[in-house]
């Protein structure tokens, strides 16, 4: 089990128990102990548990994860106006990975039946959309699948992004800023969208703007990892314009 996979279980622990121990914890994963201590005081520098004598307490909401269905209702014009725009991104004849997120899912929802390219997705929902598609070769990544994403995470999906090269991803992120970068709340899923951008020549954020500034738990990229941000007019032109001075274009839909 990889460090992010155990600590996020540990945090699932303490906050189902309101309390883990670092020696119980330390048998459940058949580590040491002073692995243990090194989890719990990066899950307490991030804001997630408090440190007590002899382990941890839950703390904090930088966690916090709306499920699919409500993900898929919250700024519904502006995601579809950004995954119009990204459109202009779909490489003709290319190879291009989509990332589980909603507004990603708009997109392959826009793709018409005239293009030809291979497509590379870990989201369950975007394959099943996909599968259809007359000109589209579609490669579905696997591995464990999470129920709040319908995503597929862990050692399986980093392997198969490991022995790729795409053209162009489209990225999702539940927050970015210049200062705190790309995050998301699942350490598993920030995983295995660490290896998708390292997968492709080109990264194209699709985020709309009420995710500028927020920062969750688990940080996978800096903006200027980012090639292209599309995103909707609620993100203003100043706050664009420092983006673009970091090497970030910003395409506002």
């Amino acid at each position: 089990m990889y460090a992010p996979e155990r600590q996020q279980e540990i945090l699932r622990l303490a906050r189902d128990g309101g309390r883990v121990d670092v020696v119980s914890l330390a048998e459940e994963f058949q580590v040491t102990a002073e692995t243990i201590r090194r989890d719990l005081k990066a899950l307490d520098r991030a804001g997630l548990v408090r440190r007590v004598h002899g382990g941890a307490i839950p703390a904090g909401r930088l966690d916090f994860e709306p499920d699919l269905a409500e993900r898929e209702t919250t700024a519904a014009d502006e995601k579809d106006r950004i995954a119009r725009a990204a459109l202009a991104e779909v490489p003709a004849d290319g190879t291009m990975i989509v990332d589980a997120g909603s507004t990603a899912a708009r997109l392959a929802g826009f793709l018409t039946p005239d293009l030809t390219l291979t497509v590379v997705t870990h989201s369950l929902p975007i394959a099943a959309r996909l599968a259809d598609h007359p000109g589209i070769q579609l490669h579905l990544v696997g591995g464990r699948v999470r129920h709040r994403t319908r995503a597929a995470v862990d050692a399986w999906a980093l392997r198969a992004y490991a022995e790729i090269r795409a053209d162009v991803l489209f990225l999702a992120a539940n927050g970015f800023s210049a200062e705190h970068g790309l995050t998301t709340p699942d350490l598993a899923e920030a995983a295995v969208k660490r290896a998708a951008m390292a997968a492709a020549r080109r990264v194209v954020l699709l985020a709309d703007s009420s995710k500028h500034g927020k920062e969750h738990f688990a940080r996978f990229g800096g903006l200027d990892d980012v090639d292209l941000l599309i995103t909707d007019t609620g993100l203003g032109p100043q706050d664009a314009a420092a983006i673009e001075a970091g090497g970030t274009e910003v395409v506002r839909a």
